[in-house]
């Protein structure tokens, strides 16, 4: 099931967009760098979100801005209840990682690729049990536009987990993580991956994003109910819930 779609387009058309033609370029050094500037922890926070999928049923999920497909990944392996799962990414050379990974790890049969926009992606309405998003949902141009579209995806009941990075609310902790965003990210992201734009992006993708309780409120206008926020790691990601109304 891994063969990679594309549904709005040519793989030329895709790699038109900014924000893919960056993951593009910084895919081979991706995943070294979210474990080095996470000091591990990512593997923690993609279990919690894994852990979060409720168990009593055979599902169908989706993974947005699947990435290198580490917490597609981590879906499967924690949740065996899962009886197929759709990574979309808008990046090629990431969904080639994606591609590889999966194969190692004997899931080619539990999961189906696309490349896509998120918010722009041909998926049927109301097809999916789960959608999960991995630090994705801050590099979409209109956040609420794609919990929206999250929100159509679902079907009736279905739930939302979502892994962004946040701001500490410590006062102390918020400058020294601001001091690391600003000075050491960049420079071991240009020092391993070779592009100077990246990883200064992130350091400002992170700062600007809404903080939770904007976030939550958001999720609500996009027409989610029980959301919940969960400070992960002194509060530098947060992971978030929703489910959508049966009515």
């Amino acid at each position: 099931m891994t063969d990679v779609e594309s549904v709005t387009g040519t793989p030329g058309s895709m790699n038109s967009n900014p924000v893919g033609q960056m993951f593009d370029r910084i895919a081979p050094a991706y995943d070294i760098l979210n474990h080095l500037f996470s000091f591990g922890r990512d593997f923690s926070w993609r279990r919690r979100l894994a852990d979060a999928v409720f168990k009593d049923e055979k599902l169908r999920v989706l993974d947005l801005a699947a990435g290198t497909g580490d917490v597609l990944i981590t879906l499967l392996d924690r949740n065996p209840n899962i009886a197929e799962a759709v990574g979309l990414d808008i990046s090629e050379n990431m969904l080639a990682l994606c591609r590889r990974k999966i194969a190692r790890h004997k899931l080619a049969d539990r999961i189906k690729l696309v490349r896509a926009d998120v918010t722009v992606n041909g998926l049927v309405g109301e097809s999916f049990d789960v959608v999960t998003m991995g630090f994705g949902i801050r590099n979409t141009p209109d956040a609420l536009k794609t919990l929206t579209e999250i929100n159509r995806l679902l079907k009736p009941g279905g739930t939302t987990l979502i892994l962004e990075f946040s701001m500490p609310a410590n006062r102390i902790l918020r400058g020294c993580y601001l001091f690391y965003l600003r000075f050491f990210v960049p420079l071991l992201g240009r020092l391993l991956s070779g592009d100077n734009h990246a990883y200064r992006y992130l350091d400002k993708s992170i700062e600007s994003f809404h903080r939770s309780d904007d976030f939550c409120n958001l999720m609500q206008k996009a027409g989610f109910s029980d959301i919940s926020a969960s400070p992960l790691t002194f509060g530098v990601a947060c992971l978030y819930q929703g489910t959508k109304p049966n009515d």
